[in-house]
């Protein structure tokens, strides 16, 4: 049987990849919603700040990479925005696909958007920004979670709810 090994801190060519993807959605959403008129777009930036922050403050602060560069790049910069957290608090948390909605909208936002830009006025930039969307967040997520970011966490080891939640199906079988 295989053993996978864990990070103690993930090299920069995963976290790199992962940081690229989610601000290229952050950045693609935005131009997309800008689209609409400004207030969208500010309405959205701020959104995406929020999950962030929302993040940081309540997940980041008690991983076991807090201060170190995990996965999806975020330990590092939680370290300088906010004080360590209780490791334990982290396995213990409990999520399900309802608290998962947030993060799901900052791409379905965008998508909306773009269906809406593309139906009042076609244009082939925001089709194309339509399908790069869709490919990063369905794609670039599973890609850099499934097989760099979560395959590899040692937080995922000690509890993740994430990891939990995702895995259910295959911890029945």
């Amino acid at each position: 049987m295989e053993e996978i090994r864990t990070y103690e801190r993930f090299p920069i060519q995963i976290v790199l990849p992962a940081i690229l993807v989610s601000l290229s959605i952050y950045v693609i959403g935005a131009y997309i919603l800008k689209g609409l008129g400004i207030w969208f777009f500010v309405v959205y930036i701020l959104y995406c700040l929020w999950i962030e922050f929302r993040l940081l403050k309540h997940s980041c602060v008690n991983c076991y990479y807090y201060g170190e560069f995990c996965g999806l790049g975020r330990g590092k910069l939680c370290s300088l925005l906010f004080k360590k957290g209780d490791p334990e608090r982290f396995a213990d948390k409990q999520i399900s696909w309802t608290d998962l909605v947030p993060d799901f909208m900052v791409p379905i936002l965008p998508v909306i958007g773009a269906i809406v830009l593309l139906i009042m006025d076609f244009s082939w930039l925001i089709l194309l920004l339509l399908i790069v969307l869709i490919v990063l967040w369905f794609g670039g997520n599973a890609i850099i979670r499934g097989s760099f970011a979560c395959k590899y966490c040692k937080q995922r080891e000690t509890g993740c709810p994430a990891e939990q939640l995702f895995n259910k199906e295959s911890q029945a079988t």
